[in-house]
């Protein structure tokens, strides 16, 4: 069995690791540390998030840093804030036993006069947002001009985030002669790009297939009716009782929404978005990693960087538009060899999205029924069983209380005792789910729906949904790389409803009509107002034209 020390890491790094209580070696270690130890060669790592990329770049540069003077000789960049501080906190352990180096994080939603003066004391390596880092090099704090190590941890996400202008500004600052690791857990175009214009020939390690899941994350997806969700998420934690889940929504508006809905209806749930504060974010997330939530629901850019082990479920309220998401959503569960469910609750038109993203992913989903009432009694009743059974017994303290708690029960039998016991608890969930109703989505079958429109008549054209559309105007197109699903998910991710009627869309050079159900056209242009795309404002207003009437068109009143 291969461990630490036959990486050829040096004995003080072995002490701090060991008291960390590392032991093996993760794949992505065994293949990453060597490589790092005995060459200068660049490399892209492509591993899942928890596969322990941190220590698999960490050690190496410990092992290598050049303490004699007080310069920056390695910076790493993460996405966000929480993965930047878990970071930090990990190679300060690493380096615990090793002299001298200094290791700093500097990060958004922090005051920066404070990380200004750490880093004019001088420090050994830098653990960055992008963001916030760019800010102190523009300011002539932060000096990166004699680095010779350069990781991008988590690359795809901080492109997803929009963080190219940024990173490209910080890698023109450094020297052209270093070494550059890249680690991602997908190898999208922008990852590509940056690898192509930064790095030197680099080695490639991949530990799995790239954009793939976890091997031991089993895929499920409920397929209900859109006013159902909320319903199948309950049903989905009452069924598994013992759920230490994240449930990640489209919107902060939906986040909050549900989040509110859970603790009303007596679960252990919170939420996370950009509308929390620092302080009240690093509560919720302190409860949950004392496990005093049971579920945190989360968009995804509230989501990432976080570093939380054990979850059992990751639960998609709503799929995201990019297959690579949910990638990173389901490589949230299944950590270190321990088994995970992602589960996806979808709606008829979403369930085409499936078989695209297990051709993605390699991963076959599981179609299931969402449980019913019966089901969940079932599963609760044995849950509190197998409480009941493993509960321990504190015989000196429970004690004094017997001879009271016997008189108490004298006259009922050992199966009333059982039986009163259990119902204390499980009344609750008899009696909201016996009446419940199936929630299932029993769509129409292919074979019917076929027979449907073949009924229609061949000269009209069907839409998306009977009713008109108004016609609305938006300010960008073609030059800003725009495509429909863009225009749809500005839609939904303003509005918060995936449900809105969206008819025709025409993409212009500089502009683009869409057509919307005429009564979600003013809750979208308003929605809309003071939204931007890739930076640019957006604006938008009807165009004038009704499809679908027989009024002639009228030209827009804008000047284009």
């Amino acid at each position: 069995m291969n461990n630490f020390e036959n990486l050829g890491l040096s004995s003080q790094v072995l002490k701090g690791i060991e008291e960390l209580g590392f032991v093996t070696p993760t794949p992505v270690q065994e293949k990453v540390i060597p490589v790092l130890l005995e060459s200068n060669k660049d490399i892209i790592g492509l591993a899942q998030t928890g596969t322990g990329k941190t220590a698999a770049f960490g050690l190496p540069i410990i092992e290598r840093i050049d303490t004699s003077e007080k310069v920056v000789s390695a910076l790493v960049l993460s996405p966000t804030r929480e993965l930047c501080i878990q970071i930090t906190r990990d190679m300060q352990n690493f380096a615990k036993y090793a002299k001298n180096i200094d290791i700093v994080a500097v990060y958004g939603g922090a005051r920066i006069d404070t990380q200004m003066k750490a880093l004019r004391k001088g420090v050994n390596i830098i653990v960055a947002t992008p963001g916030r880092i760019n800010d102190l090099l523009n300011r002539g704090v932060a000096d990166v001009s004699n680095v010779n190590t350069v990781v991008l941890d988590e690359a795809d996400e901080m492109l997803n985030m929009g963080f190219r202008d940024e990173l490209d500004a910080i890698l023109e600052r450094t020297p052209k002669e270093k070494r550059t690791l890249l680690f991602s857990a997908t190898m999208s175009k922008e990852v590509a790009r940056i690898a192509g214009s930064y790095m030197n020939k680099p080695v490639e390690l991949t530990v799995g297939k790239q954009n793939s899941g976890a091997d031991n994350v089993k895929h499920i997806y409920y397929q209900v009716h859109a006013k159902d969700r909320y319903l199948a998420l309950k049903r989905i934690a009452d069924f598994n009782p013992d759920i230490y889940g994240i449930v990640f929504c489209r919107t902060r508006e939906e986040t909050k929404d549900v989040a509110e809905k859970l603790i009303k209806d007596g679960y252990n749930a919170d939420a996370i978005h950009g509308d929390l504060s620092q302080p009240a974010r690093d509560q919720v997330m302190k409860r949950f990693r004392e496990r005093s939530l049971q579920m945190l629901v989360a968009t995804d850019v509230a989501a990432r960087g976080l570093d939380v082990n054990n979850i059992s479920h990751v639960v998609n309220y709503n799929l995201p538009e990019d297959i690579e998401v949910y990638t990173h959503r389901s490589g949230r569960t299944g950590r270190a060899d321990k088994s995970g469910v992602s589960i996806a609750i979808v709606n008829y038109r979403e369930k085409s999205r499936i078989p695209l993203i297990e051709r993605s992913m390699g991963k076959k989903f599981d179609k299931k029924p969402v449980p019913s009432g019966g089901e969940i009694c079932t599963r609760q009743l044995f849950s509190l069983i197998d409480r009941m059974e493993k509960v321990t017994v504190d015989e000196d303290q429970i004690e004094p209380f017997m001879e009271r708690v016997n008189k108490k029960l004298d006259l009922l039998s050992k199966e009333e005792i059982i039986k009163r016991f259990v119902s204390l608890e499980f009344n609750r969930f008899v009696e909201y789910y016996k009446n419940a109703e199936d929630i299932n989505d029993t769509a129409p079958s292919r074979e019917k729906r076929k027979r449907k429109s073949e009924s229609q008549p061949r000269d009209r054209k069907p839409r998306r949904s009977s009713g008109k559309f108004s016609r609305v105007f938006i300010n960008i197109g073609k030059k800003d790389k725009l495509q429909p699903k863009n225009i749809i998910g500005l839609i939904n991710d303003s509005t918060g409803d995936r449900d809105i009627n969206v008819g025709e869309i025409e993409i212009k050079d500089s502009f683009s009509f869409f057509e919307i159900g005429e009564q979600h056209g003013d809750k979208v242009i308003k929605s809309l107002e003071g939204k931007s795309y890739k930076g640019r404002a957006l604006r938008v207003e009807f165009s004038g034209d009704v499809p679908g009437s027989n009024k002639k068109k009228r030209k827009s009143k804008r000047k284009f």
